[in-house]
C-alpha cells in the first residue's frame, strides 16, 4: 500500500530504523510485519511493546518494518512470520487470489482514504468534479472509490480526467497539475498541507456511499490459527490500546524513545492525535455483518470475484 511523497518524506527524514525489537527476556518469539516505516498508525503495537504488556504475556514480540510494503502478508502466507499488518480491501484481493490469510485483529477501525480538495478550491461538492483533473497514486481501488463518490451525484469516470500522480498527491494540488487528489489519508496529508501553508479539504470516502472499513488489520496464517500466542498477542494489543487512550501524554513519549526520536516532529504530533480516536479499542473483536457488507462492496465493483465463508477469511480468535 501506498503513502503519499510528503508522509513519507516527512517520515523517512533521518529514520534508518528497519526493526524493533522488545527487551530481552525468556519468552516466545513472535514476529510482526509492519505495513511500512513506523507511524503513528502503529502506536499501540508500540505502546504494548515498551510497556512491556507482550513481555507478561510470555512473548517476545519483534516489529519488523519491511524494505516492500507489498511484502508482508506474502511472507506471512509463507510462513515466515506471525502477523502482518493490512489493509481490509488488501485482505479481501490477496485472499481472492488463494493466499491463505486470515484476518485476526483490528489497528484503525474506520477509514483514513478521502479525496481531498484546496480549501480555496470552488470544488464544493462532489458535483463540482465534473471536467476537473483528479489525481491517483494507485489505481484499482482508489479509483473504484471516486467512481463510488461520483456516482452519488450522477457522474462517472468519464465525467473527469483521471492523472496518476504516482506518490505526490499535495504537491499536484499545489502545482494545479490536479484539482483533487482520492487516496489521500486524513490523519497525515492534511496536516501536512497544513503544515505548509496550504491547507486542504476532505470529502471522506464513507460519506460518499462507500461501506465503512477497517483502514489497517492483522493477518496471520491460516494454518496457524490454533496457536496460544495469537489470543496473548491480542489481550496484549488491547492493553497497549486501553493504555493509549488513558495516557495519550505518556504514550507519545513511549512511541517517540530511544531511535524512534527523529519521529519527534509536527507533522507526527498531529497525525498522533488525529489518529488516537481511530483505533480499535477491542482490537480482535469483528462486527461480521460489516466485514460480508464490504466484501459484497469490493465483489460489486469487481475488486474481487467470489465471497468465501467469513471464517475463512475474518475471524475472532478465541
Amino acid at each position: 500500500m501506498k503513502y503519499t511523497a510528503s508522509f513519507m518524506q516527512a517520515a523517512v527524514l533521518g529514520f534508518a530504523l528497519l526493526f524493533v525489537t522488545a527487551p530481552v527476556q525468556a519468552g516466545e518469539k513472535f514476529t510482526v510485519l509492519l505495513d511500512w516505516f513506523v507511524n503513528p498508525d502503529h502506536a499501540p503495537l508500540f505502546v504494548a511493546l515498551e510497556k512491556g504488556f507482550f513481555t507478561e504475556r510470555g512473548l517476545d514480540v519483534e516489529l519488523i518494518a519491511p524494505s516492500n510494503p507489498n511484502d508482508p502478508p506474502k511472507l506471512v502466507a509463507a510462513g515466515k512470520a506471525d502477523l502482518a499488518v493490512s489493509y481490509q480491501h488488501q485482505h479481501h484481493m490477496q485472499v481472492g487470489e488463494g493466499l491463505p490469510l486470515v484476518r485476526v485483529a483490528t489497528l484503525i477501525a474506520t477509514p483514513l482514504n478521502c479525496l481531498v480538495v484546496m480549501d480555496d478550491s470552488d470544488i464544493r461538492s462532489i458535483g463540482d468534479l465534473k471536467n476537473k483533473t483528479i489525481g491517483y497514486s494507485v489505481g484499482g481501488f482508489e479509483t473504484i472509490l471516486l467512481k463510488v463518490m461520483l456516482e452519488k451525484e450522477g457522474l462517472g469516470l468519464d465525467d473527469v480526467r483521471l492523472i496518476n500522480v504516482n506518490f505526490s498527491l499535495s504537491p499536484s494540488l499545489f502545482t494545479g497539475k490536479a484539482d483533487a487528489v482520492i487516496g489521500a489519508f486524513r490523519n497525515f496529508e492534511l496536516n501536512q498541507m497544513d503544515i505548509e501553508g496550504r491547507p486542504g479539504r476532505a470529502f471522506f470516502v464513507e460519506e460518499y456511499g462507500i461501506p465503512a472499513y477497517d483502514e489497517l488489520i492483522l493477518v496471520a496464517n491460516s494454518n496457524n490459527l490454533g496457536s496460544s500466542t495469537l489470543r496473548k498477542f491480542i489481550d496484549a494489543l488491547e492493553a497497549g490500546v486501553q493504555f493509549l487512550v488513558n495516557h495519550p501524554d505518556e504514550s507519545w513519549n513511549l512511541f517517540i524513545a530511544g531511535e524512534r526520536k527523529d519521529l519527534d516532529d509536527d507533522l507526527n504530533r498531529r497525525a498522533w492525535r488525529d489518529t488516537l480516536p481511530r483505533f480499535a479499542l477491542r482490537p480482535g473483536a469483528m462486527d461480521q455483518n460489516r466485514y460480508r457488507r464490504f466484501a459484497e462492496f469490493l465483489k460489486n465493483q469487481d475488486i474481487i470475484k467470489e465471497i468465501p465463508p467469513l471464517e475463512t477469511w475474518a475471524v475472532e480468535i478465541q
